[in-house]
């Protein structure tokens, strides 16, 4: 009772200091919309999403390879996950992600991408409907991850990886790392987590690009501005509020995201699962643009599949106050 007042007390304070001002030193709200590779802040599993993107501290499935890579010593010797995410506009995002413990360690590899299908060209002088061409944009991105448990309390991780993101004929590539680290307290029920995302060199551009002049003429353009990569600095804490009460748990998770592209975000969450069997799941960001209105989603474990195994289907739903809906599936094998 004491520790859940104590959360109450804490999560309270974060949330009030979170919907008025900055927590954490930041002037990202001074550089919005500064940096490249955007498609690596959108959130593509469903269960993290539905969370209100709680999830440095809880993601102890394959999903953590995004969130936060010290994680993924939390789960089973070997973990699978697959998610897919119908975004705004007929965009949609791909995820893939294994990791298995060898030895002292747990390897993993994940691979992300983004389409956003064929779009119109337009210019200053087509006007609305276009030159009659199409293009379109592809974001990639793969890493390898190595992450050790330290003690049954105490865990690290690292990601390396490879991003790229293409437009037409021209493509930026930089080469990025994650580093996360978890904590788990005592047996109090509850859990910190803290990760650096997407920190790295500038991207660099290559290619070119046909551009008419108002004279008719047409010259290749082949001179680009390198881009940041969007880092983005995470702290969240998790509560157990329910632990050992029958078939019933209950999770609460609050979140600072800091990104250096934008303002900073509150983030909370809360979990609560029946008999290990069904997850439901909501959340909500305070101070994120478009949204709203909570997240939603829940998470369906499949029996039959014997003790040492378990498979897991998972959907996320959000809302964007003037684009419209998303929807989120995963599935999660740990085996």
């Amino acid at each position: 009772m004491i520790h859940s007042l104590r959360l109450g007390l804490v999560v309270g304070l974060l949330a009030s200091a979170g919907a008025s001002a900055q927590i954490l030193p930041s002037y990202g709200e001074d550089r919005a919309g500064t940096s490249g590779f955007q498609f690596l802040e959108v959130a593509v599993d469903p269960r993290g999403a539905a969370l209100g993107g709680t999830a440095v501290a809880t993601a102890d499935d394959a999903s953590a390879l995004f969130w936060n890579p010290a994680l993924i010593t939390r789960g089973g010797d070997t973990q699978v996950g697959l998610a897919r995410l119908q975004y705004v506009a007929d965009v949609s995002m791909n995820y893939a992600a294994v990791s298995r413990k060898v030895g002292a360690f747990t390897i993993g590899a994940h691979v992300q991408s983004l389409d956003s299908g064929e779009m119109i060209v337009t210019d200053e002088y087509s006007g609305p409907g276009g030159t009659g061409q199409t293009f379109s944009y592809l974001g990639v991105v793969g890493g390898v991850t190595v992450a050790q448990a330290l003690t049954d309390l105490f865990s690290y991780g690292v990601t390396a990886k490879f991003v790229r993101e293409s437009a037409a004929e021209v493509a930026m590539d930089a080469a990025l790392v994650d580093l996360g680290v978890h904590y788990r307290v005592g047996d109090t029920g509850a859990n910190i987590g803290i990760a650096i995302r997407n920190f790295g060199l500038n991207g660099v551009a290559s290619g070119s690009l046909p551009r008419e002049t108002v004279e008719g003429e047409t010259v290749m353009e082949d001179e680009f501005e390198d881009l940041v990569p969007p880092t983005t600095f995470l702290l969240g804490m998790s509560y157990d509020l329910l632990r050992g009460a029958g078939d019933h748990a209950l999770t609460v998770s609050g979140q600072l995201t800091n990104p250096n592209d934008d303002s900073e975000l509150f983030n909370v969450g809360a979990e609560y699962t029946f008999a290990d069997l069904l997850a439901l799941r909501t959340g909500y960001a305070f101070g994120a643009d478009e949204r709203t209105i909570p997240t939603v989603g829940f998470g369906v474990n499949l029996p039959g599949l014997g003790d040492d195994r378990a498979l897991r289907v998972d959907y996320g739903f959000s809302h964007f106050d003037r684009l419209g809906t998303t929807h989120r599936i995963g599935l999660t094998a740990n085996l």
